[in-house]
C-alpha cells in the first residue's frame, strides 16, 4: 500500500493491484496539509473507530472517525455485502502502519 495526494489536496490509500482503498474525510489547503494527515491517519488508525454502514445505493462502505467523532478516511469503494466492507475495513486498519507516505 502507498499514500497519495491528488486533487485539491486529498489524499487516498492505494492497494498494490492500483485500486484507491481509503481516501480522506475532507480536502485539505495544501499539499502538505494533505500529506500531515495522510501522516496522522497511518500513525493512528489502530486507535480509531471504523464503522460499516449502507449507503443511498444500499451498497456497503466504511468510514474511520477520530475520538472527536470527526470522519478521517473512508472506503475507496463501495461494497456488496457488509462482512466485504468489514474485511476491507479491517485490511485497511491492520496494514496501513506498512504503507509509503506521499
Amino acid at each position: 500500500m502507498h499514500f497519495e495526494v491528488f486533487g485539491r489536496h486529498w489524499w487516498r490509500l492505494v492497494s498494490a493491484n492500483g485500486r484507491p482503498v481509503a481516501i480522506s474525510g475532507e480536502s485539505f489547503a495544501s499539499r502538505s496539509n494533505a500529506v500531515e494527515a495522510a501522516k496522522r491517519f497511518k500513525a493512528n488508525a489502530k486507535n480509531y473507530d471504523f464503522e460499516i454502514y449502507a449507503d443511498r445505493r444500499n451498497k456497503y462502505r466504511w468510514r474511520a472517525t477520530a475520538s472527536n467523532s470527526q470522519i478521517v478516511a473512508s472506503s475507496g469503494e463501495a461494497f456488496d455485502s457488509r462482512s466485504n466492507a468489514q474485511r476491507a475495513a479491517n485490511n485497511v486498519q491492520s496494514n496501513v502502519g506498512n504503507a509509503t507516505a506521499p
